[in-house]
């Protein structure tokens, strides 16, 4: 099997040829696979293969087998949430300033699409990665240790490499305790008024719900119990715990905390299909941050993460480089009721021609 000659032989095409591993070629044909452990004789058999396939290297992965290649990673789960869409157009700011180049990818919540992907930016010579809210870290810091290649944690904890998360569990009970304040004051409550939708079998979300009974509890002045209804991070299963809900109930529940926005997405799918006076009571708080849902006809409380502030720790980690794992917790705000913050986007330069610019009506 040989490739085309008119078509250049890529790192994939060797791997396809070989049978190794996108990164697995790109160590042998950079001069590391000695460091990575890679037999002597999968080596012999790549450097056959480029040769017969007449492989060279483009100019930028020539420069990486004797210096940094300038670029840094981040992974992510998905893009179309306003968190991780925030996240990357923070990261890459980020990056700038401090003279890289950044590449974003998203592994889809799937394991093995995290790996893959991974081996795939290993073979482009990243120098560092951001591993942010995937499925498996450890699985993905596996594959980064084998290639030698400096990692940090970013939203979601591993076990096997330094992390910097948000204080989920203090900015859940802050939260809670924020809605139950506000509600109280349209009358008594009781435990069952209470409940918390969304999350999943993550740190995360175990970490919220541990912070959402502290302050319900300490409301209360007793311990509650089937008060969450567990969905995953999917909007569809959200907006189905609260059709559950409301048929069993005839009601909402007078206090929601949401777990992310992607499940607040769910009660947006429920509100398209009820009559406005089923939310005229309710006050709900949201693990996330979207400027549009803090200006619904019912008061929202939303716990931003500081992005910014734990990409900046992820920096601060990969330069010091620490012996043995740590984890660094960073605080989230809350934010009141109808606000809407200053973004990454406000950073972007589009300026508009004076002429465009319409002129006062007063």
């Amino acid at each position: 099997m040989t490739v085309q000659n008119s078509k250049k032989a890529t790192i994939y095409d060797l791997s396809v040829l070989s049978g190794a591993s996108a990164s697995t070629v790109s160590a042998v044909l950079n001069g590391s696979w000695r460091k990575r452990r890679i037999s002597t004789e999968t080596a012999e058999k790549i450097l056959s293969l480029a040769k017969a396939q007449r492989y060279t290297t483009n100019l930028q992965a020539r420069g990486l087998r004797s210096s940094k290649s300038g670029l840094v990673g981040l992974l992510v789960p998905v893009y179309d949430n306003r968190f991780f869409s925030s996240m990357a157009q923070t990261f890459e700011a980020q990056a700038r300033l401090r003279g890289l180049s950044p590449m974003v990818v998203s592994g889809r919540r799937d394991p093995e699409e995290e790996r893959r992907t991974v081996e795939t930016l290993i073979a482009y010579s990243i120098d560092a990665l951001f591993i942010a809210g995937v499925t498996d870290p450890d699985g993905v810091h596996q594959v980064c240790a084998r290639a030698g290649l400096p990692h940090v944690n970013i939203d979601l904890p591993g076990k096997l490499a330094s992390s910097v998360i948000s204080d989920n569990r203090n900015g859940a009970e802050v939260l809670t305790s924020a809605i139950l304040r506000h509600a109280a004051q349209g009358g008594a409550l009781v435990p069952d008024d209470v409940v918390l939708f969304g999350g999943h079998d993550d740190h995360a979300s175990r970490e919220r719900i541990t912070g959402f009974h502290a302050a319900k509890n300490a409301f209360f002045g007793i311990e509650s119990e089937n008060d969450i209804e567990i969905t995953g991070y999917s909007p569809r299963m959200t907006e189905l715990a609260f059709e559950r809900f409301f048929a069993r109930e005839g009601r909402l529940p007078r206090c929601l905390f949401i777990n992310s926005s992607i499940n607040f997405e769910g009660l947006l799918r429920f509100m398209g299909r009820h009559d406005e006076t089923v939310f005229n009571k309710i006050v709900a708080g949201c693990f996330d941050y979207d400027p549009f849902a803090s200006f619904l006809p019912f008061p929202v409380y939303m716990a931003k993460p500081n992005i910014s502030a734990m990409l900046e720790k992820g920096f601060e980690l990969l330069e010091a480089a620490p012996v043995h794992p740590v984890v660094t917790t960073i605080e989230p705000q809350l934010i009141p009721p109808r606000t809407a913050l200053e973004g990454p986007l406000d950073d972007i330069r589009d300026p508009v021609p004076a002429s465009r610019i319409p002129a006062s009506t007063s």
